[in-house]
């Protein structure tokens, strides 16, 4: 059963409004269906939107902020509880273990090696949770179009790239999150190819 949504997404807004708007009704969107936010705790970019956005409609936010971001100034200060933790490392630990899904927003680096994190520990069956994109304005499309590129040459099977739900819509992100079944691929790598 989901509870919490984990969401990774940029400490910047980006360069259209529909990134940060997106990101703040997606925040609405958790908080009217009654998930709780888990997010990386800044008040800044689609980050701060999104959290926001869940504490408008009265959802509950968790914030996972290493340290020293704390220190430069960009925690948000009016979360449910907001976790401090000595590394990168512990932030992404502690909020796959806080949370039962995620979606990715926009983003850079940082919500690339994130989301890329989470796919590759269920690839391993570490993981048996919904892991989403919401492809504003076909954000992602250049990285869809990657795994395709995996998987057509043989480094990425169809079945662990269908582990990445894929909406546009907020409604159909969260709804397909819901209707979330684990798949079980049972081998990543044949014998043959040692």
């Amino acid at each position: 059963m989901m509870k919490r949504i984990c969401v990774f997404c940029g400490s910047s807004s980006g360069d259209q409004s529909l990134y940060r708007e997106t990101a703040f009704r997606l925040g609405e969107a958790i908080g009217e269906r009654g998930f709780s936010l888990v997010y990386g705790g800044a008040n800044v970019g689609l980050m701060g939107a999104v959290a926001e956005g869940t504490l408008s409609k009265g959802g509950q936010v968790i914030g996972v902020l290493p340290n020293f971001l704390q220190k430069k100034e960009i925690a948000h200060t009016s979360l449910t509880e907001l976790l401090l933790v000595e590394s990168m490392h512990e932030r992404k630990s502690k909020m796959n273990e806080l949370s039962d899904g995620v979606i990715a927003l926009p983003g850079g680096f940082g919500t690339m090696e994130e989301l890329f994190e989470v796919l590759t520990w269920s690839q391993l069956g570490l993981l048996e949770k919904p892991i989403a994109l919401l492809n504003l304005n076909g954000f992602y499309e250049p990285l869809l179009l990657l795994l395709d590129q995996m998987v057509k040459s043989g480094f990425l099977k169809q079945e662990n790239k269908e582990m990445l739900l894929v909406a546009n819509s907020i409604s159909h992100v969260l709804d397909q999150m819901l209707a979330y079944s684990p798949k079980h691929v049972t081998k990543w790598i044949e014998p043959t190819q040692i």
